[in-house]
């Protein structure tokens, strides 16, 4: 439902749609191209793939996030395998449903974006870390250290250099962990590297012999990896170091809702693990836990004193959190104590939570939607809306058949139903929510009525963010000339001497605000919140450099753009 029940949605998904579009028919691929210009942020794995999705099936959403699908099961099967390879086959179902429904990973497999590659290539890394580093011959040791390097080199193609940080970082606290210097200096662990190198330089070399060579490499390498974790000199829109500032203990402050809605199932493997290591220290039966534990902590607190802090960042140590749980949901099964039957008790009262709240959204979609609809619409949302009012009753019984397994000390019965509660909860009422949202982000729409409207006229774009860039260039046109921000008195010179030299030229520009609309335009009303920006308020440049309005677009609840003309 999550990939292919919506279509794009803000942050970043129209830019990486515009960038896989482009992908799809450029001659150059080794660059990605973001509204014509290069876009040095990610290295082009991604895109030439949801390029080749979007050429195949067209530029729908689902089309594009098609890949995402197959991103999602490699990094199920890849902690999945690891889980069964080191505790048992339970381990291996618990820990692929784990790393499939933390709230983190969910975001990240649905979504259009870089992430979703990442998370999966990471994923079989970690296996082949893990069969390398305990390997007990040489040529098993080979294969799985190979095996590493190349699910590595597809994690740099996809995000660049962040790939390694979760095996590099797990496989060095093993090695201080369980005192195993010599580790270090086996050749097998470095044979893959000419693999790896082999394909990231490949793409590098395509890199320098094109246009700018030199230029796209230092901002691939230089500014986009050191300028995440430190302020470096260069032009406003490469500081990156600028842009979602951490903050001191932001990532755990936040990991409970990454983990989602398993958090209290990772706080209950992590007392056991705590009390397991405390007794049995080095023992070998607590391998997985030592490389579960190595494969999140060491990364978290490292993403702790970066710079920048996206939730999306933390997304390649959610396999050691999922690894745990599995090792968990076995050692419950064959032993439990009532601090598990207790978390598993409480997260079933948490999904009751989630139950109650999908129930309050979809009564207030349905209500916006039959008002909305006409007699024939009403009656498709209607079914729709009982669907979604039947996975809703199928869940609650899940968590209570849960709950009463728990109770009863079956705990593996209990973590299935809550298993199978969530997903409902993320099936047929999401779905419904989904189609609401929907027409909140519709700004192909937008992108068309300018296209339309400003037609065999010249366009250009005031000081737009990315967003703006690639809905224009995706649905409107590619010709758009490009205004840069900051909107200051400099932006405001330019559009004047361009308009000077062009007084035809229609301007684009995002205004502020958001027309909220239907249960949030009320509820918005009740708080007495604040919203001038509805009743058309404008920004004071547009007047001050002798422009008007000639149409206005808005969504309910969503953005606001205007195209303006020069004139009284």
């Amino acid at each position: 439902m999550g990939l292919f029940a919506r279509g794009y949605w803000t942050p970043d998904e129209p830019r990486e749609a515009d960038i896989a579009w482009r992908m799809s028919w450029q001659a150059d691929k080794a660059v990605p191209l973001l509204a014509g210009e290069a876009f040095c942020e990610k290295p082009p794995l991604t895109y030439w793939v949801a390029g080749g999705a979007i050429r195949l099936f067209g530029t729908g959403a689902w089309a594009a996030r098609l890949p995402n699908l197959l991103y999602a099961l490699v990094g199920a099967l890849g902690v999945g395998l690891l889980a069964r390879r080191s505790v048992g086959p339970l381990a291996g179902w618990a820990a692929a449903a784990a790393l499939g429904t933390f709230l983190l990973s969910y975001q990240v497999a649905i979504w259009l974006a870089t992430d979703a590659p990442l998370l999966a290539a990471v994923s079989v890394a970690l296996l082949g870390a893990y069969g390398g580093f305990y390997a007990e011959r040489s040529a098993e040791r080979l294969g799985s250290y190979t095996l590493m390097h190349a699910a590595l080199a597809i994690g740099f193609l996809s995000k660049s250099a962040v790939a390694w940080m979760v095996p590099a970082l797990a496989l060095l606290a093993l090695v201080v962990w369980e005192k195993r210097w010599h580790e270090l200096g086996r050749w097998e662990l470095y044979a893959g590297l000419a693999l790896q190198a082999a394909l990231i330089l490949t793409w590098v070399w395509f890199v320098y012999r094109g246009p700018d060579g030199i230029e796209h490499l230092k901002v691939f390498f230089w500014n986009n990896l050191a300028g995440r974790f430190t302020h470096l000199e260069a032009p406003q829109e490469l500081q990156y170091a600028a842009a979602h500032r951490n903050t001191p203990g932001k990532y755990f402050i936040e990991l409970p809702m990454y983990l989602w809605p398993w958090t209290l199932l990772v706080a209950a493997a992590l007392r056991r693990a705590w009390v397991a290591l405390r007794a049995a220290g080095r023992a070998i039966e607590l391998r997985p836990v030592r490389f579960a534990l190595a494969s999140a902590l060491p990364s978290l607190a490292l993403l702790s004193v970066a710079a920048t802090a996206r939730n999306i960042y933390l997304a390649p140590a959610l396999p050691g959190f999922a690894l745990l749980l599995g090792w968990w949901s076995r050692q419950v099964v064959t032993a439990p104590d009532r601090w598990d039957i207790r978390a598993l008790r409480a997260t079933a009262a948490l999904l009751l939570l989630a139950v109650v709240a999908f129930a309050a959204a979809l009564l207030m979609a349905q209500g916006e939607a039959r008002s909305s609809a006409g007699q024939a619409a009403s009656i498709g949302v209607a079914v729709l809306g009982l669907i979604a009012v039947l996975g809703l009753i199928a869940a609650a019984a899940l968590v209570y058949h849960a709950d009463a397994a728990a109770r009863s000390a079956q705990l593996e019965r209990s973590q299935l139903a809550l298993l199978l509660a969530y997903c409902l909860l993320l099936s047929a009422p999401a779905s419904q929510l989904y189609r609401d949202v929907d027409a909140w982000q519709d700004l192909p729409g937008i992108a068309r009525a300018i296209g339309r409207d400003a037609r065999q006229r010249p366009l250009i774009l005031m000081a737009p963010d990315e967003t703006t860039r690639a809905i224009i260039d995706m649905y409107a046109r590619t010709d758009a000339e490009l205004i840069r921000g900051p909107l200051d008195a400099t932006a405001i010179a330019r559009l004047r001497e361009r308009l000077a030299r062009e007084p035809r030229a229609l301007v684009v520009t995002l205004l502020p605000g958001r027309e909220l609309a239907g249960a949030l335009g009320r509820m918005a009303e009740r708080l007495a919140i604040d919203q001038r920006s509805r009743a058309g308020e404008l920004p004071a440049w547009i007047a001050a450099s002798g422009m008007r309005i000639v149409h206005r677009y808005a969504l309910p609840n969503g953005r606001r753009y205007a195209l303006l003309q020069a004139g009284a």
